[in-house]
């Protein structure tokens, strides 16, 4: 949604204000959305959930609440003590586990209006990359940072919703986009081998134990199976995941891109020169009745349509699951 900043704490001095165009125009979105639970991605993050709490008291004030919130701590901006990009310094942000300009910069966070079971959620953030089965390792890393190099850009959750039916299991992550880098090409295979995690994990191919579900795997994957940069066949391989469902959801924009292979209304984010791309992904597990699906995307000049331009580049997506 946006709601990164280019220091700590000025998240929480532009929500405090109230004068913040684009908090306002957040609000609003989430207004409409009305989702029961929302994954929220690029939202720094603070120890004390502050920016979460009067985020939260904003969109109470708008008439929707979400009492129960959920973030841990983000791999983005938690230097890992290496010349990670080889300009002969260290703390630069490309240093970080997770690209960041600050340590939380760019996290993710659950608002939820049904509680969350906080105490079983689980942050899988630290696995490292070396020690994913078939890793992409770039050529030339040094040996002492795979020894401390962490594979999830941001993170990996795995939160459980408390719902009337049971436990229904929210599986989070946010890649980094697999630009950014030289010809050793290590954004795109760590933007690939993030979706792998999961694919892995569904397979019981990882040392943490699988969810037996139901679960929905959701989040920015920051790679569009058909179009764009990257090694888009690690986000088809999950999309065709026999453990998951791709609800394909579509917006309602009527946009064409004749020199795209993918479907516009299937396009989650716009960016100026390379148009627009299928970034952000909600995927219910198999079996899970489907009861709606969409990116809320309307045509130009819509309700709603500037203020989802002023929020971010990237559009809500929604799903609506009818739990057994």
């Amino acid at each position: 949604m946006g709601l990164d900043r280019i220091g700590p704490g000025l998240l929480v001095k532009d929500l405090a204000s109230g004068e913040d165009p684009q908090v306002a125009a957040i609000v609003r979105v989430m207004v409409a959305l009305e989702a029961d639970v929302i994954l929220l991605t690029s939202v720094d993050y603070d120890r004390g959930g502050v920016a979460l709490r009067l985020l939260a008291e904003d969109l109470a004030a708008a008439g929707i609440d979400y009492p129960h919130r959920l973030a841990f701590r983000p791999n983005t901006g938690m230097q890992t003590g290496f010349d990670v990009d080889g300009n002969g310094r260290i703390g630069d942000p490309r240093d970080a586990q997770g690209f960041g300009l600050f340590s939380g910069q760019g996290g993710m966070a659950v608002l939820s209006r049904l509680p969350l079971d906080e105490a079983a959620s689980r942050d899988f953030s630290d696995l490292l990359w070396e020690d994913l089965p078939g890793a992409m390792l770039p050529e030339g890393m040094e040996p002492k940072l795979l020894e401390v190099q962490r594979l999830a850009t941001t993170g990996f959750w795995d939160v459980p919703v408390v719902t009337d039916s049971g436990l229904l299991h929210l599986l989070a992550w946010h890649a980094t986009p697999p630009v950014f880098d030289g010809p050793e090409d290590r954004n795109g295979k760590r933007n690939h081998d993030e979706a792998a995690f999961w694919r892995l994990f569904l397979d019981g191919s990882l040392p943490m134990q699988p969810t037996a579900g139901p679960f929905v795997l959701l989040g920015d994957g920051n790679l569009d199976p058909a179009d764009g940069d990257g090694l888009r066949e690690g986000m088809a391989a999950l999309l065709t995941h026999p453990a998951l469902q791709d609800p394909a959801p579509q917006g309602a924009h009527g946009r064409t891109e004749p020199a795209h292979h993918g479907k516009p209304g299937l396009d989650t984010a716009l960016y100026d020169k390379i148009g627009g791309l299928r970034l952000d992904y909600v995927l219910p597990q198999a079996g899970l009745a489907v009861a709606g699906a969409g990116v809320l995307w309307p045509a130009e000049n819509a309700p709603l349509s500037a203020d989802l331009a002023a929020a971010s580049r990237h559009f809500p997506v929604w799903v609506d699951v009818t739990l057994p």
